[in-house]
């Protein structure tokens, strides 16, 4: 199992032709897309790409890894020269994978992060899903489509993309529909696309720091590993288009750079001591496999080892053990955001959310559009018993931070229990519009307008808002 997953992850690096003897196969994402689609088109089909993902993976809603990801992607971005629309998120399965799809939706598997041995080594990866985003390769690739409907586009996508992780039970009429011009029309990628986002990612990698190095050196230990503990090289491996070359190729380029030296983030460590534990259904087994590792000192970064720890205990109940660990994590961190995330959970879980409340009201305070801090805050004002502060609290986040859907539908359930319907329905109206459900975000603001109560001032807020959505919807028709 293990080396299936690392020669998947190969995949990432490598993105084979389309076709149906490949159900792994991941494509290539392309240059110039303005002559082919609009941004408005491209964003529909992104929206429409992602249902299918979220059908198909389990994306994750955790504010503090989900944070860490786009902090990376984000870093990666502003040196790559190239900026533009990014959404990045992590998917909690343990694949070593990760891929690009359109408007610049880029998906980070746990395994992939785990299976990194350095930041460096992730940052390569997510580099190059970035490259094949900013030169279009995608958009170029996919003009033999163009004549398909959107929800058929974004499906063919989503099964080139995704491969066998699609389940073949979502959509089968629709997947029926399209399997004859699928056939007929394949994506076709190009070994110079390849070529294009290595050398276009290791160059970001070097502008913000990394090891150049990284990129080469990672591709070259997953093929070797590969090769070690399976004899049977998969097919998909033998078929796509340069492996020892493009190593050496990478590696070229990499030494146009020279070697830099760059100590990972403690982040980085943190999120794949979590991502460890998350990675044990029973939970028990998690905290006793931290434990072993820390009593025969086998592991990395001790810090992030006892966060490790401190997380799984909190997840068997074990909370005072876990408070345990966290205190001295805490005293030498004091700011470090993971740390008192986990400090409010475990004071929520022992029945103490106003201590959760008094330890996060600083930090919040200095950090006003910090998204994992404002949840944790406006999620212990709830546990507290004051869902009309925690709804006050979250919407002077959203007046900074827009657009991020689990702080909405935590809006909407503050909303609801503070005895606030229209906002109740405004806030659902927004969670799924930011989960990219325009039509069901529209019908939940026409409920608002609905309601015999409802204030003059946010009646008039809550049609401009419909008014904007239904204008949309009636563009993207326009559009298909």
């Amino acid at each position: 199992m293990r080396a299936r997953s690392l020669a998947i992850a190969l995949l990432l690096v490598v993105l084979p032709s389309l076709g149906p003897a490949d159900p792994f196969a991941l494509p290539d994402f392309g240059s110039s897309a303005d002559t082919i689609m609009s941004r408005a088109e491209e964003r529909d089909l992104g929206q429409e790409f992602m249902k299918w993902v979220r059908k198909a993976l389990p994306i994750s809603d955790d504010p503090v890894l989900t944070d860490y990801i786009q902090t990376l992607g984000q870093q990666l971005v502003a040196s790559s020269g190239n900026p533009g629309h990014y959404d990045f998120f992590l998917i909690e399965e343990p694949t070593v994978n990760a891929f690009a799809g359109p408007d610049g939706r880029i998906g980070i598997f746990a395994g992939l992060i785990l299976a990194s041995q350095t930041e460096g080594e992730l940052a390569a990866v997510v580099a190059h899903e970035l490259a094949h985003v900013s030169q279009d390769h995608l958009m170029r690739s996919f003009e033999a489509q163009r004549q398909m409907a959107l929800p058929a586009t974004a499906l063919l996508l989503a099964a080139a993309v995704l491969g066998a992780t699609v389940d073949a039970n979502i959509g089968a009429a629709g997947l029926m529909g399209i399997q004859g011009a699928a056939a007929q029309q394949q994506i076709n990628f190009t070994r110079a696309n390849e070529e294009e986002a290595d050398r276009i990612g290791i160059d970001t990698l070097a502008r913000a720091g990394h090891n150049p190095y990284a990129m080469p050196g990672f591709f070259q230990r997953l093929a070797k590993s590969t090769r070690v503990s399976d004899s049977k090289t998969p097919e998909f491996l033998r078929t796509h288009p340069v492996t020892t070359s493009r190593i050496a190729d990478a590696m070229n380029r990499a030494r146009q750079h020279g070697l830099r030296q760059r100590p990972d983030s403690l982040r980085f460590h943190l999120a794949r001591a979590n991502l460890r534990q998350r990675s044990e259904s029973n939970p028990q087994r998690a905290v006793d496999h931290f434990a072993k590792t820390l009593e025969q000192g086998r592991y990395r970064d001790e810090t992030a080892q006892r966060y490790g720890y401190a997380l799984a205990l909190t997840r068997a109940g074990q909370l005072e053990a876990a408070r345990r660990q966290l205190s001295p994590l805490l005293e030498q961190h004091p700011s470090q955001t993971e740390f008192l995330v986990l400090g409010a959970d475990i004071d929520r879980r022992a029945g103490n959310p106003e201590q959760a409340v008094r330890d996060l009201k600083a930090p919040v305070g200095l950090a006003p559009g910090h998204w994992p801090l404002n949840q944790a805050y406006a999620e212990s004002l709830m546990a507290a018993s004051r869902p009309a502060e925690a709804l006050s609290a979250l919407q002077r986040f959203v007046a900074l931070r827009p657009g991020i859907a689990p702080i909405y539908e935590l809006m909407a359930d503050a909303a609801g229990k503070s005895g606030q319907r229209a906002l109740n329905y405004r806030y659902r109206a927004e969670y799924l519009y930011a989960s990219d459900e325009l039509e069901p975000a529209i019908r939940q603001l026409e409920l608002a307008l609905r309601l015999d109560d409802i204030d003059f001032h946010l009646a008039a807020q809550l049609q401009a808002r419909l008014s904007e959505l239904q204008a949309m919807e009636r563009a993207r028709k326009g559009r298909e």
